[in-house]
């Protein structure tokens, strides 16, 4: 047993500083606590919320009124990696029969809805590209701090849906609006929720797309389309990293590029015009069907390659081996995770990511070739 301090000096020192160290430890645990409650408020406020858009969702379902689905304004490769199974999962969970759902959307993809909407409505068919382009920028400045989420209907939107009433004469239908999916699954894109949210609320099915048959395609071809955007910023090395990749394809195997000449968004097409055994499809795509016509040639190909976003999420849903292509992967990173689950439980084609760092690398590019002609 230790002896007691005889000295009543230090005997007093010692429970001085004992009681100053429990005074100081006060303060921290204090904090630590604030921190742990600020925690559960914010887990409380966003199960609310997302409580809320589920009751907002069954409101839409409610009853036997026709239901609009759209209108899709966003980056295609949300459309099929999260909407078009968001709105299987809302059907099954709701039992909402197709027969009352008309999908609106852009780009010739009543394919991409054919079994969860038993009709559809082309947005180039009420607004013109260059009206689209220049109210879909403003949109986004206005209610998404420039991204490319709909979190909210704006004037654009409701001018959609009012052509399509007229259209259609469903002047009582319900509207399920992309906004509801993108406040729901907010939380797990900001990397605050698992991806158990989103996995519970989408159903993921392969798509069924017929091969371009009117094109005059080669028997055996690689379907490329590279653009410019947040994962692949346009800088010199990254043109020079990509058309060496082209190139370096193109020497085993035809290259069918899928640069578009048109500026319905804020990206840009790389081309490789010039690069010999390429041919682009520009002056065969049209505002009208050009998505369309997209996923046929893919649908048709060996392998696609291309930035990763966009059509890159609608390969291997075609059955086509696909090397998705970034330089910055930060916004990525939540979309690679979901998209890899959800491949290997539909069956999908292969999935790879490839840094473009990698492919300024001679012995990245001759594996890469040899892979493509593989398939």
């Amino acid at each position: 047993m230790r002896d007691r301090p005889r000295d009543p000096l230090t005997a007093a020192r010692n429970l001085s500083a004992k009681a100053w160290r429990r005074a100081a430890a006060v303060p921290k645990r204090g904090v630590k606590l604030a921190r742990r409650l600020d925690r559960l408020r914010e887990a409380a406020t966003a199960c609310h919320s997302e409580w809320n858009v589920e009751r907002a969702i069954a409101a839409v379902a409610r009853g036997r009124r026709p239901i609009i689905v759209g209108p899709w304004l966003s980056e295609v490769g949300f459309e099929v990696l999260y909407w078009i199974p968001f709105l299987r999962w809302f059907e099954d969970r709701y039992r909402v029969d197709r027969e009352r759902v008309v999908a609106v959307s852009r780009g010739g993809v009543a394919d991409w809805y054919r079994d969860v909407a038993d009709g559809y409505v082309e947005i180039f068919d009420h607004v013109t590209p260059d009206t689209f382009s220049r109210r879909n920028a403003q949109r986004r400045e206005e209610h998404e701090s420039g991204g490319q989420k709909q979190t909210v209907q704006g004037s654009l939107d409701r001018d959609i849906l009012s052509a399509v009433r007229r259209q259609t004469g469903l002047e009582d239908a319900a509207v399920c609006h992309p906004s509801l999916m993108y406040r729901l699954f907010n939380q797990f894109w900001l990397g605050n929720r698992a991806l158990d949210l989103v996995v519970s609320h989408t159903r993921h099915l392969p798509l069924s797309v017929e091969p371009a048959s009117d094109l005059d395609l080669p028997a055996r071809y690689v379907a490329a389309k590279f653009y410019t955007g947040a994962a692949l910023p346009d800088t010199s090395a990254h043109r020079g990293a990509l058309r060496d990749l082209v190139r370096t394809v193109a020497r085993r195997i035809p290259v069918v590029t899928l640069d578009t000449g048109m500026a319905t968004d804020e990206h840009e097409d790389y081309l490789f015009r010039d690069i010999p055994n390429v041919r682009s499809l520009h002056d065969r795509l049209t505002p009208r069907t050009n998505l369309g016509v997209q996923a046929s040639v893919i649908a048709g190909a060996e392998r696609f390659i291309g930035t990763c976003g966009s059509v890159a999420w609608i390969a291997p849903m075609l059955g086509v081996n696909t090397t998705a292509v970034y330089a910055e992967d930060r916004f990525l990173a939540s979309h690679i995770m979901f998209a890899g689950q959800v491949y290997g439980r539909m069956g999908a084609a292969r999935f790879e990511t490839l840094d473009v760092s990698a492919v300024m690398q001679t012995d990245g590019l001759a594996s890469l070739a040899v892979d493509t002609v593989r398939g």
